[in-house]
């Protein structure tokens, strides 16, 4: 346990009152992961909690919260070192790297709660004095686990035994935790797929009846838990039980379209096993992996079929439409809705031809932007692992392309508009242009040329073409 938390049970012990770190950071410690977050729960009221830590705000006082800021930085976390318990050295958890930082916990009171009119807050709480009727609120019985500083567990709804038995399980009746905040049904499908465990069958039928009031959830709200999803350690696990237990329908029906969808010769897979298997095949970046979750999603939009043969003709384009109208739905920001609908329109674009002179990679180097061909290596590389059809991480065009491509790149070649020896005040001053959009047009015509010719980029020669293209016909100035 870190430093800072047995500061604060033991500061609440002293002043008479009963105090335990509670919820997802024991089931952590008893699985072997290191908690990110801890939470305390406690006897005291949080008019009390105020009094006794002089560094304490009351962020939900209505739901018994207080968070309580202690020390800063270099508290022994699961470590050893100031602090003891478990693993390494000063400071794990959130302390780790935060010299310097105030550390907060939340502290709150014991409490029951009313009914869940919104799907998300109680309506109304009450305080207790008993722990195991605050630990009968909780989520899931792994959640539903109190350690005291003495290292006792306290259990009283089985879940060292559900962790044993590597099972998540709701406290109580499972069709009443899920009424109560429907999210936690996608919360049981996260903790299966990041824990490796199975859902207990009464949970798992609870979440198919109840699948339909995901709908009725925040957007916002649903769009984080699938964010967590899809950064966990097995993102392919996680979708697969949404699927099955029916709560994608009301979050990405889309993609139930490549459910049982068969491909080509090229591919041993259907669309939605490709689809799986290419998204464990990226790194755990949000960005990558919603681009390896939509990169198909329009191929059974798109199918035509010629002489017997299935073809998804640019099924990329249509991808880029559909995944962008998806994340706005869902309320992602701008950049990434950007960035994920380029990346799934490009995902094609590593492919070599033949008679590719240097000025056309400079070209393709240009459509994709420098900053994204690793990520699209990573796309092409997961894509062809999960064909099923294909050996090696890329083919042999692929890898000679990626060739050409570094050695351009390392010539520091330009290949955008801010690459180029002039800038928009160049032409403005050079051409006695104006501020506007013809500045941009000049500036993108002068990049066609620099990709064509490299030599060009050089700014007396590009000012020299910013006088012909403004004053077409003037001879051009001596010393060009």
């Amino acid at each position: 346990m870190p430093a800072h938390v047995r500061h604060v049970l033991s500061t609440l012990r002293t002043h008479g009152f009963e105090a335990y770190a509670v919820g997802g950071a024991i089931r952590d410690v008893l699985v072997g992961r290191r908690p990110e977050d801890w939470d305390v729960t406690t006897s005291a009221e949080p008019r009390y909690v105020l009094s006794v830590f002089p560094r304490a705000a009351p962020t939900g006082l209505r739901h018994g919260t207080v968070t309580v800021f202690c020390g800063r930085g270099n508290g022994g976390g699961l470590g050893r070192g100031n602090g003891g318990g478990l693993g390494r050295g000063n400071g794990g958890g959130r302390e780790n790297g935060r010299q310097g930082r105030a550390l907060a916990v939340e502290v709150t009171t014991y409490r029951v709660e009313g009914t869940y009119s919104d799907l998300r807050r109680p309506d109304s709480v009450r305080f207790t004095s008993s722990l195991r009727e605050d630990l009968a609120r909780r989520d899931f019985t792994v959640n539903a686990l109190a350690l005291g500083l003495g290292g006792t567990v306290t259990d009283p709804y089985g879940g060292l035994g559900d962790i044993t038995r590597r099972v998540i399980r709701c406290v109580g009746d499972p069709e009443e935790r899920f009424s109560e905040d429907a999210l936690r049904m996608m919360r049981a499908v996260r903790l299966a797929a990041e824990l490796g465990f199975t859902l207990d069958p009464a949970t798992a039928k609870a979440i198919e009846k109840h699948a339909g009031l995901l709908g009725r959830i925040a957007v916002e709200r649903v769009r984080d838990e699938l964010d967590r999803c899809l950064l966990g350690p097995a993102p392919w696990r996680a979708l697969e039980l949404l699927r099955t237990l029916g709560l994608l329908e009301p979050v990405l029906p889309e993609l139930l379209e490549g459910v049982g969808f068969e491909q080509n010769e090229h591919h041993a897979y259907t669309v939605w096993d490709h689809t799986l298997i290419a998204l464990g095949n990226v790194p755990p970046v949000l960005g990558l992996r919603l681009a390896a979750l939509l990169h198909d999603v329009a191929k059974p939009r798109t199918l035509s079929i010629e002489d017997g043969r299935r073809h998804f003709y640019n099924h990329e384009k249509a991808g880029a439409e559909m995944a962008q109208a998806i994340l706005i739905r869902l309320r992602y920001d701008r950049a990434t809705i950007v960035r994920v609908a380029h990346l799934i329109r490009s995902h094609m674009a590593l492919h070599w031809q033949p008679d590719m002179k240097d000025a056309a990679v400079r070209r393709l180097i240009n459509r994709v932007g420098p900053e994204n061909i690793s990520d699209l290596l990573y796309l092409r590389r997961a894509d062809r692992a999960a064909s099923g059809t294909k050996e090696g991480p890329v083919g042999l065009g692929t890898a000679a392309l990626l060739v050409r491509i570094e050695r351009l790149m390392k010539e520091d070649q330009a290949f955008t508009v801010a690459d180029l020896a002039i800038d928009g005040a160049d032409v403005m001053r050079v051409g006695k242009v104006p501020p506007g959009p013809q500045v941009g047009l000049i500036l993108r015509r002068l990049l066609e040329e620099v990709l064509e010719d490299p030599s060009l980029n050089e700014s007396s020669r590009l000012e020299a073409r910013v006088r012909e293209i403004v004053r077409p016909g003037l001879p051009p100035k001596s010393g060009r």
